[in-house]
């Protein structure tokens, strides 16, 4: 454990696991209080869909996949990066649960149809409350995975990878509102802020890291 903390220094920032995590759970644990209901006109016209369940549960492998890639193969900065992309939006979601305290009626009573998917929704929806939702954290998180791995100088290049990307990224964006997990309000707040995010942590030109990073062209990748 020594040996492997001596060589990867930067996982200090899992350290940020002891802050998000009880935080998170404890806003859980508030779910049988007031809250303020989002709704917009377009979660009526949006119909639900049991088969986005598979790319809603591919987020965790996602989001995951691309921190265990940069920890490992990245560079410090791409991993800083990505760490500062992810935390600042997932505090801000802390805060804002806290200070204002939100969720949604969306959620059908019964489904219109039984397999598979529909039972793994009925699993989702008895394990996480339809409270805390502003923005979405499936969301925003989803654009961070994307947008570090078509700034990687590998995966980047890589037009299948970075195709199956967005993809991907789309897909879960689309299955938040699909499966009733979240109000097209909490989207929209949620792609807003990761397009906000990426302005900062890709665009503005400061290090994370002392790390020297060679500069390379700016690329023109979605």
């Amino acid at each position: 454990m020594k040996a492997f903390f001596q060589k990867y220094k930067h996982a200090w920032v899992l350290l940020y696991a002891f802050l998000y995590l009880p935080w998170f759970f404890w806003l859980e644990s508030r779910a049988n209080l007031p809250y303020h209901v989002i709704h917009v006109w377009l979660d009526d016209k949006i119909p639900f869909v049991e088969y986005f369940i598979v790319p809603y549960l591919l987020w965790f492998v996602y989001v995951a996949a691309v921190f265990l890639y940069l920890f490992f193969k990245g560079t410090k900065q791409e991993f800083y990066r990505y760490c500062a992309f992810l935390f600042t939006g997932m505090t801000l979601f802390l805060v804002i649960s806290t200070i204002y305290p939100n969720g949604h009626l969306l959620r059908p009573t019964e489904f219109p149809r039984h397999n598979i998917f529909t039972f793994a929704v009925q699993i989702l929806y008895q394990t996480d409350t339809p409270t805390n939702i502003f923005p979405s954290i499936h969301v925003f998180n989803s654009i961070a995975a994307h947008r570090a791995l078509v700034n990687n100088p590998r995966l980047g290049r890589n037009r299948l990878i970075r195709d199956a990307s967005l993809v991907l990224m789309v897909s879960i964006i689309l299955a938040t509102m699909f499966l009733k997990q979240h109000s097209a309000l909490d989207v929209m707040a949620g792609i807003v802020l990761g397009t906000l995010m990426d302005q900062i942590v890709y665009r503005m030109e400061f290090s994370f890291s002392r790390e020297r990073v060679p500069k390379r062209k700016r690329e023109t990748v979605i």
